[in-house]
């Protein structure tokens, strides 16, 4: 593995070397299982291979709600893992734990470790800093939504493969065509709250809510009840009626019927294209996602998803244990480091020599898709609606909004009286947060 070279290439330059001492051991708790968890375990093995000083032990956790509610009550025992990797929408709550997490920018600040926040991509950055640019967790499996179709199924249906739709109507004429010629999965997707309304809102230059979005305060409220939200839902509510809109559930759940050809379209992260290439049963190709064109300013620019490393503390937490801690995301940021994750995982490079070096590599002459997150991420300068969002809670809120969802693609609500509720319902969880951290 090259990631492997590279820690012994580091080892032998004496990168690591200094006097002799007691090994230090930091937890990473994480999310990732199948070829993404390999992924992360090569990585962690790599660091541990190249030093003495530090041993990363990494621990499969669950879900994302999951390791959050598994730290949480770790934290209460006084048995926090030092490292604990944590959803893009569960940064707000994070931020408001105070006590239970150190601040990225504070932590390498007090480890004297070298640390430059404008190294990372800006659309990265952006997500998980605070109103004065501090960045409070660590960039580390950063992704965007795209758009997948099977090249084999669009031939069967007379499609040109080469020609993937761009337009949402011209996602509903290819559909018409793969129903047609029998394919009985034709579009499904991951994390429908992400990509359909959070990213939709993103590139579509419409708020998701008030403030920002949540980052000019928490007295936010939602905005996914808008005619934009409500004609996008809409449509799928009638691919779903008609047999071409097929529901896998609220996370990544579409990701296995699409890499095992099972279906012919498919949104979902760019950390995805990690378990289609392992199953290697379908000729691919990964695109921009889909936009409506009768929608002024359309397309903006996506927005991130994935995770960042946030450090946790606890009462016997040693100077030595946060020192090693901030060592091994330096070793993270590592262009070398993120280049072969990115190649490897289809996350983006979180910072720019990453992404240069990857360029040099010639690795994007040979997979032009994969630079595709990156250039999606960057279409166009981000705007107060394309920024991201920072709500309060949102594990609770994308709940409720997954939950009106299935009720619309059940044909039990419609979308405007799903938004409506789901509006209603996000709102009173946007007040509890308010409340308990006035």
């Amino acid at each position: 593995m090259r990631i492997k070279l590279i820690a012994a290439a580091l080892a032998s330059a004496g990168l690591f070397s200094g006097p002799a001492h007691a090994q230090v051991e930091i937890q990473w708790w994480h999310s990732m299982g199948g070829a993404l968890g390999e992924a992360l375990n090569e990585v962690a093995n790599a660091y541990n291979a190249s030093q003495k000083d530090v041993k990363v032990v990494t621990s499969f956790k669950g879900t994302y709600p999951e390791s959050m509610t598994a730290a949480i009550a770790a934290f209460r025992a006084g048995q926090a893992p030092h490292i604990l990797q944590v959803f893009e929408v569960g940064t707000a709550t994070m931020m408001a734990a105070k006590g239970a997490v150190k601040p990225v920018y504070q932590m390498m600040r007090e480890t004297k470790e070298p640390f430059d926040p404008k190294a990372y991509l800006p659309s990265v950055t952006g997500y998980y800093t605070d109103q004065k640019g501090n960045m409070l967790s660590f960039p580390f499996n950063s992704s965007t939504v795209m758009f997948y179709i099977n090249k084999d199924a669009f031939k069967k249906a007379g499609l040109d493969p080469n020609k993937p739709p761009r337009t949402w109507k011209e996602v509903q004429a290819a559909a018409d065509k793969l129903k047609a010629a029998g394919q009985e999965c034709v579009y499904t997707t991951s994390w429908p709250s992400w990509k359909h309304i959070e990213n939709f809102s993103a590139w579509h230059n419409v708020p998701i809510g008030t403030k920002e979005n949540g980052f000019g305060g928490f007295d936010t409220e939602f905005r996914i009840n808008s005619p934009a939200h409500v004609k996008h839902i809409s449509m799928l509510a009638e691919m779903a009626k008609k047999g071409q809109f097929t529901y896998a559930g609220r996370t990544n759940q579409g990701d296995a019927k699409f890499s095992s050809g099972e279906c012919a379209m498919f949104t979902g992260s760019t950390g995805a294209q990690g378990g289609i290439r392992k199953a290697g049963k379908v000729d691919w190709s990964i695109n921009f996602i889909p936009y409506h064109d009768d929608i002024k300013g359309a397309p903006q620019n996506s927005i991130i998803g994935g995770a960042s490393l946030w450090v946790m503390t606890s009462k016997d937490r040693k100077p030595a244990e946060y020192a090693a801690v901030a060592k091994f995301f330096s070793y993270l940021s590592k262009p070398e480091v993120q280049m072969e994750w990115h190649k490897k995982t289809g996350y983006v490079p979180i910072t720019q020599a990453a992404y240069e070096m990857t360029k040099k590599s010639g690795f994007y002459d040979k997979e032009p898709g994969a630079e595709l997150a990156v250039k999606q991420l960057t279409n166009k300068a981000p705007t107060a609606n394309s920024k991201g969002l920072r709500f309060g809670n949102f594990v609770q809120g994308r709940g409720v909004i997954e939950e009106e969802l299935e009720a619309i693609f059940a044909g039990k609500k419609s979308a405007q009286e799903g938004l409506d509720a789901a509006v209603k319902r996000g709102n009173e969880i946007l007040r509890q947060f308010q409340a308990a951290n006035k």
